[in-house]
């Protein structure tokens, strides 16, 4: 049930910003009752929270590019460091698989 729950919500939230009005807890929990869809309480109110003070035509029109989301400074240094252990364990672990092939028989003699 949460999930036609959670699409009620953003069905509502997307018709309200496509007119023009202020995302409320209270506007779209009567959207949502005019379409008679029934959802638990809490969920307007989480949506309405979730998306004051964004532009939700910018989130819809950005949706999948980069520039979206630009990552915060302090974790933009530690990236780096965090990618290159990654290719040390998957080098370590390509070394362990071609380690198997050396011992010398194979599995059809």
């Amino acid at each position: 049930m949460s999930s036609s729950s959670e699409l009620a919500c953003v069905y509502s939230a997307l018709i309200l910003q496509d007119d023009g009005v202020e995302i409320t807890g209270d506007k779209i929990t009567a959207l949502v009752r005019a379409a008679k869809v029934d959802i638990e309480p809490f969920w307007a109110g989480l949506f309405a929270k979730a998306l004051e003070g964004r532009n939700i035509s910018d989130l819809i029109s950005n949706v999948g590019s980069a520039s979206a989301a630009p990552a915060p400074a302090a974790a933009s240094g530690a990236a780096p460091a965090a990618a290159a252990d990654e290719k040390k364990e998957e080098k370590k672990v390509e070394e362990e698989e071609e380690s198997d092939d050396d011992m010398g028989f194979g599995l059809f003699d």
